[in-house]
C-alpha cells in the first residue's frame, strides 16, 4: 500500500532527438541528446489521463509485442494549443510518462508514438471539461523502459544522463 495511481506530467521529444540511448537492466542509465542537447516540451496533467501497456504475443507465429497506450486530458482551448496540437499530430515523438509515484517511463523509445485519436471538446455546462483529448499509441519490441533520475535535480528528468553534455530545454506547453 505504498503507491498511487495517476500522471504528473508527460514530455514531448522529437524522434530521433534522444541520440545514443544506454538501457542498463532495461533501465534508460545514459542518453547523449543531439549534439549533447536536448530540447523537451512538458505538460502538467490534471486527472483524466492515463498510460497502458498491453502484451501481445502470437504462440503460432512466435511474436510479441507492447502496445503502449497514452490517454491525455489537456485542458483549455486556445489558438496556441491548436498549433501544437497539428504539430503533435504530424510528428512521431518520445514521450516520457512521468507518475504520482515519482516513476520517469519512456513510450516509444525505439520507434516513437504517434497520436491515434482524439477531440476537441468545448462542453455543455459550466463545469464540464473544456480542452483536447488525445490518444497516442507506440508499439515496441519492450514494456516503456523506466529512467534512472533525480527529481530533486534542474533540468528533470533528463538532468541525470551524463551524454547530455548540451543544454537542456525544457519548454511548458501552453495549456499549463
Amino acid at each position: 500500500m505504498d503507491t498511487i495511481g495517476g500522471l504528473l506530467n508527460v514530455y514531448f521529444v522529437d524522434n530521433g532527438d534522444l541520440g545514443t540511448v544506454t538501457l542498463t537492466s532495461d533501465e534508460i542509465t545514459n542518453m547523449t541528446g543531439d549534439s549533447g542537447a536536448l530540447t523537451a516540451f512538458k505538460y502538467e496533467l490534471r486527472g483524466g489521463s492515463s498510460f497502458e501497456q498491453t502484451i501481445n504475443a502470437n504462440r503460432e507465429n512466435g511474436t510479441h509485442f507492447f502496445e503502449q497506450t497514452l490517454n491525455l486530458q489537456l485542458k483549455k482551448l486556445s489558438k496556441e494549443d491548436n498549433k501544437e496540437l497539428k504539430l503533435l499530430i504530424a510528428a512521431r515523438p518520445h514521450v516520457v510518462v512521468e507518475d504520482h509515484s515519482g516513476n520517469c517511463m519512456m513510450m516509444g523509445l525505439e520507434f516513437g508514438a504517434n497520436v491515434s485519436g482524439g477531440s476537441i471538446v468545448s462542453g455543455t455546462a459550466m463545469g464540464d471539461f473544456q480542452g483536447y483529448t488525445l490518444t497516442f499509441t507506440a508499439l515496441e519490441k519492450k514494456p516503456a523502459a523506466f529512467m534512472d533520475v533525480d527529481a530533486t535535480a534542474t533540468g528533470y528528468p533528463f538532468s541525470e544522463f551524463a551524454g547530455l553534455t548540451g543544454t537542456i530545454t525544457i519548454t511548458e506547453g501552453t495549456n499549463t
